[in-house]
């Protein structure tokens, strides 16, 4: 994955489309309105990500959709509350008898190409005067940019997903990782997924078949960091719908089931500011990226709960399994937590970048985005310094050697990644209230929940979610 080359980057540095810009917002609604009526669309969902990274949502039919883009539709807060297992946790603020308002972004509007007269678009949650609710993942995301903007950097970013595609609930493929005959297999399928996804204004950058039997990884172009975020729920809705539509079914669970090396969810990402902030001028990086580093890894214990958000998120967060079990960064370091990838010659610093490994789809986009953004930015506000990258195989150290070299532990369940999140005052405090109390309550229930099942039950639930 490359990050956005810099002839392009000051079309892409563009500002969310929401509330706050009230004459932008009318023309979205009105070309949203249009767009519904010449396509034939009899129902548009209403969709947000809830806390345990699940896509969901109303649907409005449209005779009454005018009247909702204005109003949002009702949503009772417990419903944020939900853990896996779809059961409302006990949390102060959210109640059956409360409620906030989903509230369509117009610029995120798409047609569904799997799903014929049916459209979506993605919301903010609100409260019911109007004002950002303080469990709206999206809103999280916004302040942390804002918070970048405000030391005077755009954030550009990617998520750099891989799924499981199976047929009948066998493992569609048992091809070689990048293998060609892998490719013959997936091709209807793969170029009926570019396809769609062009619909939604996502530029496929590249594919290929993955190191799992059924795995495979497709990118999208890198894009502002909110945008960004936006375009990993529309991937994974169409990734999923296409393979439907196809009698295929796609998963993003981190691991399916027992044996597979796992699907993660990388984060690449940059600041730009005048050019690419990350870019030291002579070559490699810059001081602000060192920093950036050096604010991810300070907090990186406490964030794991918010990129690896799972139960099953530690059945692939292991050493060896290129997942970034170890906390340390490096250049093309595949098991470093942060890997410094090599730039493109000709084009070395537009895509000059980080990528933060640790993370699968079972996180919220817009909290482990928002989160990284945050930690990073405390490190360059800091000026913290990340020490000597890791130039060699972590997995070839000893732990004495790893020690040494002052390489980290990262937790190795979810348990053990809410208890440093709790620990964290920093990540603590930008989550906010009631959000961090209502973030690690829904974890700690899934702890609770998927102690009781059986693991065969355990890896099935999140290959079925997710």
């Amino acid at each position: 994955m490359t990050l956005v080359h810099a002839g392009r980057a000051s079309s892409w540095l563009r500002s969310d489309q929401s509330l706050s810009n009230r004459d932008d917002f009318v023309d979205g609604v009105e070309s949203l309105l249009s767009t519904v009526e010449r396509n034939g669309i009899e129902i548009v969902r209403f969709l947000w990500v809830d806390h345990n990274g699940v896509l969901r949502g109303k649907g409005v039919a449209r005779e009454a959709l005018a009247g909702r883009l204005r109003s949002g539709v009702g949503l009772s807060t417990v419903r944020q509350s939900a853990s896996l297992l779809d059961l409302a946790q006990p949390c102060p603020g959210f109640e059956v008898m409360d409620e906030v308002r989903i509230t369509a972004v117009p610029s995120t509007f798409t047609l569904l190409s799997y799903a014929p007269g049916s459209a979506a678009v993605l919301c903010d949650l609100l409260t019911r005067d109007g004002a950002p609710w303080g469990a709206c993942p999206r809103t999280f995301l916004r302040d942390a940019v804002d918070r970048a903007a405000h030391l005077g950097f755009d954030v550009v970013a990617a998520f750099e997903p891989e799924f499981t595609l199976l047929r009948d609930e066998a493992l569609l493929d048992d091809g070689l990782m990048m293998d060609s005959e892998a490719f013959d297999v997936t091709n209807d399928y793969v170029v009926a997924l570019i396809r769609a996804l062009r619909t939604t204004g996502m530029t496929v950058e590249q594919y290929h078949p993955e190191a799992s039997p059924g795995q495979h990884e497709l990118t999208v172009r890198p894009a502002p960091a909110l945008r960004a975020a936006d375009n990993h729920v529309w991937q994974r809705a169409f990734t999923r719908g296409v393979a439907r539509e196809r009698g295929l079914r796609a998963t993003f669970a981190p691991v399916p089931m027992p044996g597979l090396r796992g699907n993660g969810n990388h984060v690449h990402l940059s600041l730009w500011r005048d050019g690419n902030a990350f870019a030291a001028p002579t070559g490699g990086l810059s001081d602000v990226a060192h920093h950036f580093i050096a604010g991810v890894l300070a907090h990186l214990p406490g964030l794991t709960a918010l990129l690896c958000a799972s139960v099953n998120s530690y059945e692939r967060l292991i050493r060896g399994n290129w997942a970034g079990a170890f906390g340390c960064y490096g250049p093309d370091n595949r098991d470093a937590a942060i890997r410094v990838p090599s730039a493109l010659q000709g084009d070395e610093i537009g895509t000059t970048n980080v990528e933060v490994k640790p993370c699968d789809a079972t996180a919220n986009p817009y909290l482990a985005l928002g989160a990284i953004v945050y930690a990073g930015m405390d490190g360059v506000e800091r000026r913290l310094d990340p020490g000597v990258p890791l130039t060699a195989d972590p997995n070839g150290l000893s732990d004495a050697e790893l020690r040494r070299r002052g390489v980290t532990t990262l937790p190795r369940s979810l348990a053990e990644a809410v208890d440093a999140l709790e620990r964290d005052e920093f990540l603590m405090s930008v989550l906010g209230s009631p959000r961090r109390e209502l973030y690690t309550t829904i974890k700690r229930a899934d702890v609770r929940d998927m102690a009781r099942m059986d693991s065969d039950s355990v890896f099935a639930l999140h290959a079925k979610r997710f």
